[in-house]
């Protein structure tokens, strides 16, 4: 049949509005609505038959119900609800009921076409409200990560009473406002600051306790209901929420230094993630320095800026080698000799680490295997050195010094056959194994001139 047999076909079912008379032929003449197909066919027919033009308005279609003629008032809708929220991309999904898509359906079943053919009510919907958002706020729709997603429930307003009235009502639409991101690098500069918030153990971050009397602050954290009074999550976090004004945030960072090290030099990369940001584009060369100046010299930012949601995947699971620096204590002394050729063993050497005894409660019991890619130092008394690691990432550095009790092997201990502590640990470096972690393909921004 040719596209004007059909177009009577699909006539003949009953009134349709011009969308539902154009979406069969939706793969047809590129460039038009759907409206403008259906009326073109109309229109067509009309002069091919000399009978008088009689458009059927979308509240007499019997496919739709008068849902075609509400886009309008479906996209101010989602605009108005999006009205304290900066957005720069979007997209808009709809939930269609059962019984407009069976009459979707069937008008192509009853015409004798392929119930497939064109497109979906869904489809159009979804275009024809999105384009309207999109020219409504200057925003650009990004089908695989928006900023925003609007999802139209039909089922959700009267179709009949949105024509009369020109307004849908917000609850037919489900605004979603997807996470924002902040990229940088931290530079911890006391210790015994962890990198997260530390819940304590003994009450579970309450801060309370129950007494002879009825509840009454924790004796094991003073009350607080953390293990440290700080972290580097809560020096950071606040503040990038607050730029955001955001509900909540997580902190991802690129793994983690013990407790009682410092994190010193260009710093460990991390991601502050923002939920539900009403504001995308905060001043991050302001907001570094108010982070930093709140922190009072305790942690340290550099280097935000705003990233992609591909950065926090970056971040956790992106090969990195560490470079540390460490204070160490023998307990017998050590001939400078000695000491060198114990680090000249290690260097560039595989070393087979047993879960150290300090963490295997929160970690597999598992041998692994790591590469110590450079070893150096200088032995400034006989029972005391100061030694420089550069490891690959996951290299327990405190265990290489001192064998864990035979679980390191080779170690700087077992090679010196005395014991070797570390007293203190500093982590001097993080970088990508095979590349940086700073890439532009995962920032949202331009490098800052600052930087």
């Amino acid at each position: 049949m040719t596209t004007l047999e059909n177009a009577r076909a699909l006539l003949a079912t009953g009134p349709l509005c011009n969308s539902c008379l154009g979406r069969p032929f939706a793969d047809r003449s590129f460039g038009l609505t759907n409206a403008e197909r259906g009326r073109a066919l109309r229109t067509t027919i009309a002069l091919a038959d000399d009978t008088d033009y009689e458009p059927d308005d979308p509240e007499t279609c019997w496919v739709c119900e008068g849902y075609c003629g509400t886009f309008d008032a479906i996209a101010d809708t989602i605009v108005d609800a999006l009205g304290n929220v900066h957005f720069e991309t979007y997209q808009v999904g709809t939930q269609v009921s059962p019984l407009v898509e069976e009459n979707d359906r069937l008008l192509r079943e009853d015409a004798g076409l392929d119930p497939e053919v064109g497109e979906s009510l869904k489809r159009e919907m979804n275009r024809e409200v999105g384009r309207r958002v999109g020219a409504k706020s200057g925003a650009e729709v990004d089908f695989d990560r928006p900023d925003v997603l609007a999802v139209i429930d039909l089922d959700g307003f009267d179709s009949f009473e949105a024509l009369e009235s020109d307004s849908v009502t917000s609850h037919a639409v489900d605004v979603q406002i997807n996470p924002a991101f902040v990229y940088g690098r931290y530079r911890k500069l006391e210790r015994d600051i962890p990198q997260t918030e530390w819940p304590c153990r003994e009450c579970g971050g309450s801060g309370v306790q129950l007494g002879d009397d009825g509840e009454e602050p924790c004796d094991y954290c003073g009350g607080s209901g953390y293990m440290y009074d700080t972290s580097v999550e809560q020096v950071v976090r606040p503040h990038v929420v607050e730029a955001m004004d955001g509900d909540e945030g997580t902190f991802h960072g690129a793994g983690r230094e013990d407790v009682d090290a410092r994190m010193l030099e260009e710093g460990r990369p991390f991601v502050l993630e923002v939920k539900r940001p009403r504001e995308r584009t905060p001043d991050v060369a302001a907001l570094e320095s108010e982070i930093n100046e709140a922190a009072a010299g305790a942690v340290e930012v550099e280097g935000l800026r705003l990233a992609t949601y591909e950065m926090v995947e970056r971040v956790k699971e992106h090969d990195a080698s560490k470079h540390y620096r460490a204070d160490v204590e023998f307990g017998e002394p050590v001939e400078e000799g000695d000491f060198e050729a114990a680090l000249e063993e290690l260097r560039g050497t595989t070393v087979e680490q047993e879960t150290p005894q300090r963490v295997d409660h929160r970690r597999a019991a598992l041998t692994r295997e790591r590469t110590v890619y450079d070893a150096e130092g200088e032995l400034r008394e006989p029972t005391q050195a100061e030694v420089r690691i550069h490891g690959e990432g996951g290299l327990y550095i405190k265990e290489l010094i001192s064998s864990d009790e035979g679980r390191t092997v080779p170690s700087l201990a077992g090679l010196l056959e005395t014991d070797a502590v570390v007293t203190a640990l500093d982590v001097t470096g993080v970088e990508g194994e095979s590349e940086p972690f700073e890439v532009e393909a995962y920032f949202r921004d331009e490098p800052r001139s600052d930087e």
